[in-house]
């Protein structure tokens, strides 16, 4: 039987650019790494928070956008109901003759529409609107023999009212209003026909 021989490495010296596997410097390598993935987690933290944060403000901004678009829904509800109460639809105002004419006066101004008084309808719920009204009636245009009342009516819808009533003077976080403003004008002619009294 011969001999076995033992295979023991022999140092060697290592050239730039080599990788050194021997235990004395595991060590060293082991600790940058730690460095190294500690900085990874670090920035993907912040990162993560820095998202986390801008989600956040999407989503309030586009809360009030759907809020601001309710306001705008609401307002027009108030401008709607004050037309309604100034062109005199349903024609009471000169049942059997329309001489002498009687125009339309403006609804009590202000009049607060919302959850306290007349309550809007399904998503413009948590809305108030006040709507104001002035009118010149009292000394109408003329055109021929025909009488015109001008009307200038303002809708402003909010949702946190100030003792019931919009604008809110200190509102806190989240106040969203919305104002509208429409002038409009009624006809009567005293030589028509009761009771609308229309100018043809």
């Amino acid at each position: 039987m011969t001999p076995t021989k033992e295979f023991v490495p022999k140092p060697q010296s290592l050239e730039p650019g080599t990788l050194n596997l021997e235990p004395a410097t595991w060590n060293r390598e082991a600790g940058f790494t730690l460095v190294t993935a500690i900085f990874l987690l670090v920035v993907l933290a912040m990162l993560g928070a820095f998202m986390l944060s801008l989600t956040g403000i999407q989503q309030s901004s586009s809360q009030l956008d759907v809020q601001g678009v309710r306001a705008f829904q609401a307002a027009r509800a108030g401008i709607e109901w004050g037309v309604w109460q100034v062109l005199d639809p349903s024609h009471t105002l000169n049942p059997s003759s329309c001489s002498p004419v009687v125009l339309p006066g403006c609804p009590t101004s202000p009049t607060n529409l919302g959850p306290l008084t007349t309550p809007l309808a399904e998503s413009l719920s948590p809305f108030t609107v006040t709507v104001t009204c002035s009118a010149t009636i009292n000394a109408p245009t003329t055109e021929g023999n025909r009488n015109i009342g001008a009307y200038q009516i303002i809708a402003t819808a909010c949702n946190q009212p100030s003792g019931g009533a919009c604008p809110n003077a200190s509102p806190a976080s989240g106040y969203v209003e919305r104002q509208l403003q429409a002038t409009i004008s009624k006809c009567k002619d005293p030589t028509a026909t009761p009771p609308r009294c229309t100018c043809g």
